[in-house]
């Protein structure tokens, strides 16, 4: 393989790797956006559901780790699927500062429902098994290595 210069990128918006990427997940959302409405959430409120259909109880700070979200973004959600009547949040026993959120009946029997999602949304993507999954398995391997990249400029 031949070294040479790295290559110079211009401030052009279409050679931008950020636009790039901010315009496929504007795209996505989009395509979520109407099944979402069927089950009567947001695209942020469904991935919040998402990690809980995984594995509920989990604790507010759980969440905004698995989320990659802070607390001030996380606690609207929460407010709302709590108001929905799809979680409900208590304090823990065993130690007060901390909140879990777990599924309520509601929550649960939205599960169902939702299950169609995902292929509804690769259908929708024209998108086969394979290329779904190569296209996923690339972003978080390039979030991965953005994250590891230090003081890399």
């Amino acid at each position: 393989m031949a070294s040479g210069p790295p290559r110079e990128f211009g401030l052009e918006l279409d050679e931008q790797l950020c636009f790039a990427v901010y315009a496929a997940s504007r795209a996505i959302t989009a395509r979520y956006r109407p099944l979402l409405g069927e089950l009567g959430l947001t695209y942020p409120q469904y991935l919040v559901m998402l990690v809980l259909w995984e594995d509920a109880p989990r604790t507010v700070r759980e969440l905004g780790e698995r989320l990659q979200l802070d607390s001030g973004t996380l606690s609207p959600l929460l407010k709302r699927l709590e108001g929905l009547g799809l979680i409900a949040r208590r304090r823990r026993e065993e130690d007060e500062r901390s909140v879990s959120v777990a599924l309520t009946r509601e929550g649960e029997r939205l599960r169902e429902i939702a299950a169609c999602v995902p292929t509804r949304i690769a259908g929708a993507m024209g998108l086969d098994d394979d290329e779904l999954a190569g296209q996923r398995d690339a972003l978080r391997a390039l979030a991965d290595r953005i994250r590891g990249g230090g003081d890399r400029p």
